[in-house]
């Protein structure tokens, strides 16, 4: 199967082209019908290219790299049997018609001179200046060593690592794939379904979250001929078969027009085919096709506001379809992605899919980050970034970072791979805010595990539940759009994960920290036993409570019911009356109450006594048999309840408050770890409110 048959640009696109067109350009389009005797002005095309969306460029460091480029390549051949330049040309052209900069086409010009040839990057730096550099060797670190049977995993590694410091890196990696995808007809048929397998599962996804859509449809449609040629035959036919029919949403754009025009609003209405993959998906999605599933009119506006006013007149002149309206302008996509989406029903009872955006929106949506230029120019022009500096991208998205993170930490090129295409299969995400207003953002589904491994990276071994939205939640909760979240971590470092976390994380991050944790700790936590200390009576001189003591004569230590302090707490006294002192511990806020009513702390500390009384809270979800394990547990530890306190229920939640005698205060962790062991308890704290009995 050849290049040329597997192309869908084969198709010929009608209703205008709002569409950036990436499609394939022969040998005679990238060097001109020159003769072999003088060197080609082949630079001649990128140059239209650029200057369309950068009028001002200047042309002359790009005459240098092709000059370069073509000396250093001259005498190698494609597989195809054209010559190599053909290969940097169309990869600069492409991305000169998505728009983007100077600098990145130079690079995209040079990327393979260093890789292929007898050029250094000593020689690019000293002709082309260090962000040219940096981005070239940014590219050959790609494909520079060859890994075998793990080639493409760590290829791809590799790539991630690169693309952390410069998404141009990315660009034009995803610019060459694209050529080679439009050549693969040249390779083996094997070769052919492996390339286009892996371009299916990591640069397509790759290609949609930095927002270049049109490198991704062309990809889509590529990997589409190789991988499924039936279908792809029964979809070009389908689509042959109707571009010689009357096109409803003809008719329909014309009424729009009309409509904007009366309302006085400028906008330009077009019509904006479907590629074969999404004609297929539509396909499976509804069955027989209508001839309005061909195309979706696309309406372009000058201003953010038009954008509703366009949709405020179509849904008043027109019937809208409700299910299908969404905004993504004021909740722009993970990729930068922005547009209103609506569907309104045309005079014949046709749906007509509309898109609404600005210019600049269109222009994001179709070239994504290419089209945002250089994200490292202090001002107008491509700037150079001086070498040393700290390089931070502000284009790079929320979910690169996070690969970048947890990549570094996938023990082995099979975890990583796996973990970056369930990462990559994600198609959107959600915004959640943590306690003190900072705001997590994590792919759909994830849950309060992932929400905790994101907060607190490798702490969140001790998490033991959750709040969300002020409620107590278990960690399998699936969060939404918009949640508050509260991680609840235990106070001992002791604490882990459990194996069946893994269940419910949904972000490599959590799931690589917890499954690291878990081969490290194969039988989990063990707790050792508190080992008892020897009771020592106190001196006479002295009055105790359990075994807090104070130098004042003649009076009585007692225990605050509202902190029950226990050791090692820091601690503070104040007199009350009956020739008492009464210990809180320093952080209770009763304290603060009587420094600011002017009363006089009292110094105490803790003796040699083992024994200790702590109130303790337990929140957990209602059930059967609830009070029965816990009380079991408290036993197990060898604590007496004094007194207990079962709230009623409330949304299905329960508190359970117990006052309890310790045989040593050491043994209080490991009571409250073994409390937070019974099944439906997801907090167990110390009191912060006066005791339920004394």
């Amino acid at each position: 199967m050849s290049a040329e048959a597997t192309n869908p640009g084969a198709q010929s696109r009608r209703r205008g082209r709002p569409r950036i067109d990436l499609r394939r350009l022969g040998r005679a389009a990238l060097l001109g019908p020159v003769s072999r005797d003088r060197l080609p002005d082949a630079i001649g095309h990128v140059a239209d290219a650029h200057r369309a969306h950068h009028p001002d460029a200047d042309l002359a460091v790009l005459h240098r790299a092709y000059v370069l480029a073509e000396t250093s390549h001259r005498g190698q051949f494609r597989k195809s049997g054209e010559p190599y330049i053909t290969h940097p040309l169309a990869v600069t052209l492409i991305l000169a018609e998505l728009g983007a900069e100077t600098t990145t086409l130079t690079a995209s010009l040079l990327h393979d001179t260093v890789e292929d040839t007898e050029v250094t990057l000593d020689q690019v730096r000293a002709e082309f200046g260090e962000e040219v550099t940096y981005l070239v060797d940014g590219v050959t670190k790609l494909e520079k060593v060859d890994y075998g049977a793990a080639a493409e995993p760590e290829t791809f590694r590799k790539m991630l690592v690169a693309t952390g410091d410069d998404v141009r890196v990315m660009s034009i990696k995803l610019a060459d794939r694209l050529h080679n995808m439009r050549t693969l007809g040249v390779m083996r048929p094997e070769k052919q379904a492996r390339i286009a397998k892996v371009t299916r599962d990591v640069l397509i996804p790759l290609a949609e979250r930095l927002g270049v859509q049109a490198l991704k449809s062309e990809l889509e449609d590529l990997v589409f001929a190789i991988l499924h040629p039936e279908e792809y035959e029964r979809t070009r036919i389908l689509i042959a078969a109707n571009s010689g029919t009357v096109d409803p949403l003809t008719g329909i754009a014309d009424g729009v027009r009309g409509v904007l025009r009366e309302a006085g609003i400028s906008a330009e209405v077009l019509i904006r085919p479907r590629h074969f993959v999404s004609v297929h998906r539509v396909q499976l999605k509804r069955g027989e096709l209508r001839g309005s599933d061909f195309g979706r009119l696309l309406v372009l506006v000058a201003e953010d506001a038009d954008c509703y006013a366009v949709l405020g007149e179509l849904h008043t002149c027109f019937t809208p379809v409700v299910s299908e309206f969404k905004d993504f302008i004021a909740s722009p996509k993970f990729n930068l992605y922005q547009s209103l989406h609506t569907a309104v029903v045309g005079p014949g009872g046709e749906v007509a899919e509309v898109l609404i955006r600005t210019h600049q929106m269109h222009k994001v949506a179709e070239a994504g980050v290419v089209a945002l230029g250089n994200p490292y120019a202090g001002g107008p022009g491509d700037g150079a970034q001086q070498a040393g500096d700290e390089r931070e991208d502000p284009t790079r998205p929320g979910w690169l970072s996070r690969l970048l993170d947890w990549q570094q930490n996938a023990p082995d090129p099979d975890t990583f791979w796996s973990s970056l295409r369930e990462e990559l299969a994600g198609d959107s995400e959600i915004t959640v805010f943590c306690a003190d207003g900072h705001t997590l953002v994590l792919p759909a589904g994830a849950s309060c595990v992932d929400a905790a491994y994101a907060q607190y990276g490798d702490d969140a071994h001790s998490c033991i539940g959750a709040r969300v939205n002020g409620r107590l939640a278990t960690l399998s909760t699936v969060l939404n759009d918009g949640d508050t979240v509260q991680p609840l971590l235990a106070q001992d470092a002791t604490s882990g994960p459990a194996s069946d976390w893994l269940d419910h994380a949904r972000t490599p991050a959590a799931r690589i920290a917890i499954s690291g944790w878990l081969a490290v700790n194969p039988e989990g936590v063990k707790v050792p036993a508190a080992a008892p200390r020897p009771q020592v009576n106190v001196p006479a001189d002295r009055r105790a409570a359990a075994n807090a003591v104070t130098d004042l004569p003649d009076v009585t230590v007692r225990l605050a019911g509202c902190c029950t302090p226990v050791p090692p707490d820091v601690v503070t006294g104040f007199s009350v009356r009956g020739a008492a002192v009464t210990v809180h511990r320093q952080e209770c806020p009763a304290v603060a109450r009587m420094k600011a009513v002017g009363r006089a702390p009292v110094e105490v500390r803790w003796g040699d006594a083992a024994e200790c009384r702590v109130t303790l809270v337990a929140e957990a979800f209602g059930r059967p048999r609830l009070l029965a394990d816990l009380t079991e547990a408290i036993a197990t530890a060898d604590a007496a309840i004094v007194s207990a306190t079962v709230e009623p229920p409330s949304e299905q939640r329960v508190r359970h408050t117990y006052t309890l005698q310790l045989p040593d205060a050491a043994g209080l962790p490991a009571l409250m770890r073994a409390m937070r062991d019974v099944a439906g308890v997801y907090d167990v704290s110390r009191a912060q409110h006066p005791a339920a009995a004394g």
